[in-house]
């Protein structure tokens, strides 16, 4: 098209006024404060991102409890919610103008950002609103006819299971299930791989997997299931990953995971903006896919313009559901992944997981409680299940009325879910223990 897209779509021009607005959270590190390791914490101290009370500075929590549930929905950074401010201040200030001046360049940011981030290139990343809206795009878009199987496991989530159960209503296509073990505790690598493998078929064209189980915190082996997916002539069954409780604690770049789709929300362990998420994908899983939701990118456009069917495009613009956005949230997400680079990915598993074995070590001496996820590390991630003597619901308010925010397992089987991370310290580790014996 001749003319920009937005343009087209708004009838505006870029204004001068829209230019000006450009928020200090899209500039360079070099020009911007709230994006930089120079940010002011909330103490009106520097930001230094080696210090984890500094880190927590960033945080804009109640002081007066100690957050083991900050994943589930997370709080928003001041870097980000200082880029947030700024692009609203610009949106509401001229809307089509702003858009018009900056949607381009901010979209391209973001990219660029999670490009840094996992490891990948930024045509290769989508941008959508949820771990659920990736999974119904990706399930719901995947290319599949009557005679196709696809295996999911027991442990997934509702997301998981519903996007497979709706393609399946409308491919014909069958979706089985496996159990990767029996008791999450004892877990391990060879169990869990085999088990899988036992699943497969000859008719199996796609594998859908989590990486942690928010439903007993075992980390799955990726790459290993991966490596051991069986061939047929040059084709194997796609890997797809949910990863929405790993992506913020693992430090592992995308290639290196051997996957070949990878999903996640952005609003939990990334504390990221809420209402963001990504999708990911190779070359070959992209190919499997086809858009469910138009697309507001220059090949359709193009198609429409002409009337005739688009030219896809590599990558995932394609696949990036099209329509208007929060996109004061959307644009703010690059600095949720500046947050977290300043910081160091490595830094962060560090302390997310010395906590969570910390916990798990601690909470097995607790008469009463058994700890569902594994202590092996390998095995596990930041999120700890403990199966408790009483109903887990009846344990939130007493221990919120001690200090302790946690939370329960959203499953048939539910357990109390502790997740330490960046927001809490390994003092409050103790103090939650303590609390738990006392409850028990």
């Amino acid at each position: 098209m001749d003319i920009p897209r937005r343009t087209f779509l708004t009838g505006a021009g870029a204004t001068a006024a829209g230019a000006a607005l450009l928020p200090l959270g899209s500039c360079t590190d070099e020009d911007d404060p709230s994006g930089s390791p120079d940010s002011r914490a909330g103490d009106g101290r520097a930001f230094d991102p080696t210090d984890w009370a500094s880190v927590r500075a960033q945080l804009p929590l109640d002081e007066e409890l100690a957050h083991f549930a900050a994943f589930v929905f997370a709080t928003t950074p001041r870097p980000v919610a200082d880029a947030i401010d700024a692009h609203r201040r610009g949106l509401d200030a001229d809307p089509a103008g702003y858009l018009d001046a900056h949607e381009a360049e901010l979209d391209e940011a973001v990219l660029a950002a999670g490009s840094e981030y996992l490891g990948v290139p930024p045509a290769s990343l989508a941008t959508t609103d949820s771990t659920t809206m990736g999974l119904g795009t990706v399930y719901g878009g995947l290319r599949l006819g009557a005679a196709d199987h696809v295996l999911t496991t027991e442990h997934d989530f509702y997301s998981t299971h519903e996007a497979l159960r709706l393609a399946a209503a409308r491919s014909g296509a069958t979706v089985d299930r496996v159990a990767l073990y029996e008791d999450p505790a004892s877990a391990s690598v060879d169990e869990i791989v085999g088990r899988l493998l036992r699943g497969i078929t000859p008719a199996t064209t796609a594998v859908a997997i989590t990486w942690t189980h928010s439903s007993t915190g075992v980390k799955l082996p990726v790459r290993e299931i991966a490596d051991a997916m069986p061939s047929r002539g040059n084709e194997r069954p796609l890997v797809c990953v949910d990863a929405v409780h790993a992506l913020g604690v693992e430090p592992d770049a995308l290639p290196d995971l051997g996957c070949d789709v990878l999903v996640a929300g952005t609003h939990k362990w990334l504390f990221g903006p809420r209402g963001t998420g990504i999708v990911w994908a190779n070359e070959r899983g992209w190919a499997a896919i086809d858009p469910v939701i138009p697309p507001f990118e220059g090949a359709a456009f193009d198609g429409w313009i002409e009337s005739r069917d688009p030219v896809r495009t590599p990558g995932g613009a394609p696949l990036t559901p099209g329509g208007y956005h929060t996109f004061e949230h959307r644009w703010a997400l690059a600095d949720a992944f500046r947050f977290h680079l300043d910081i160091g990915k490595d830094a962060i598993h560090e302390r997310t997981t010395t906590q969570a074995t910390q916990l798990k070590e601690a909470l097995a001496d607790v008469s009463g409680v058994r700890v569902v996820t594994p202590l092996d590390a390998s095995l596990s991630s930041g999120i700890v299940c403990v199966e408790t003597p009483v109903e887990p619901f009846s344990l939130l308010e007493p221990l919120r009325a001690r200090g302790y925010a946690a939370s329960v397992t959203p499953y048939a089987t539910r357990y109390l879910r502790l997740g330490p991370s960046i927001a809490t310290t390994p003092d409050e580790v103790d103090g939650v223990v303590a609390a738990l014996r006392d409850l028990v």
